[in-house]
């Protein structure tokens, strides 16, 4: 989990970290490969790459529109792992997939971690899976030494704490309820979110769900150790389709200034 631990720095030098996400494989894998190798160029720390699914529960209408796109183009989970591997020439920047459970146990899960190791996966994020049911990945996770990253909702209340304790990789807490998506406002108290952690943890706190606009990305980040970027990204990709790579350095170039 070095690599993971390395995006957000050392604490001394006060590094907050800038994650996106993107559909893997829309509008298609040669430019997911593109768009990964120059958001790093621009300024990414780490990134979360998602494994189109027919039906993502937690996602907004905009990252399900990607998602459909992605798999209408055939984009399959060894499409991304045989990606991430020729990526790793080239990209030094931790890379976690987002996926849901269905996703991995009809691949295998054992199958599923072991060739995330051999691509250079470095954790995953499974929305679907509860903390009280994580026991379900752990032992394939830690036998392959991809983290399991947790996610906290302002929902949580009690269970942060618990959750914090054990933690791998980086906790990703959710700005809003609800689904993924770009919001005008967000009114949640992370800071009281991620004192709570502190409280237990030392482990890494991102903050995504909405940020969209360089004073969020820069509010969020001020509160916690890095902000998550990923509807917003999602929409541009829609827009420009394969001649989204400049319009996203543009855009990673303005968060990038924020967040710092």
């Amino acid at each position: 989990m070095n690599r993971i631990s390395n995006a957000f720095g050392k604490k001394s030098e006060d590094k907050k970290a800038l994650i996106s996400f993107i559909m893997g494989g829309d509008p298609d894998i040669e430019t997911t490969e593109k768009l990964i190798i120059a958001m790093e160029e621009s300024g990414v720390d780490l990134f979360e790459i998602g494994i189109p699914f027919s039906d993502p529960a937690a996602d907004g209408i905009v990252i399900q529109q990607a998602s459909v796109r992605a798999l209408s183009r055939g984009c399959t989970a060894d499409d991304l792992l045989n990606m991430v591997k020729r990526l790793r020439e080239k990209v030094t920047a931790p890379i976690v997939f987002l996926t849901y459970a269905n996703s991995i146990f009809a691949y295998g899960k054992e199958r599923f971690m072991e060739r995330c190791k051999d691509c250079g996966v470095d954790g995953v994020i499974v929305p679907d899976i509860p903390y009280e049911e994580k026991d379900e990945l752990a032992e394939v996770c830690e036998k392959y030494n991809i983290a399991q990253i947790a996610i906290i909702a302002p929902t949580s209340n009690e269970r942060i704490e618990t959750i914090a304790t054990h933690a791998e990789g980086f906790l990703y807490c959710v700005s809003t309820l609800g689904v993924t998506g770009i919001r005008d406002e967000i009114r949640t108290n992370m800071t009281e979110i991620v004192n709570k952690v502190r409280k237990v943890s030392s482990i890494p706190c991102a903050v995504g769900f909405g940020i969209s606009t360089p004073e969020q990305a820069r509010d969020m980040a001020s509160v916690s150790d890095g902000a998550i970027i990923g509807t917003a990204l999602v929409k541009i990709i829609a827009e420009y389709g394969r001649d989204s790579v400049e319009p996203i350095k543009q855009f990673i170039a303005r968060m990038r200034d924020a967040v710092k």
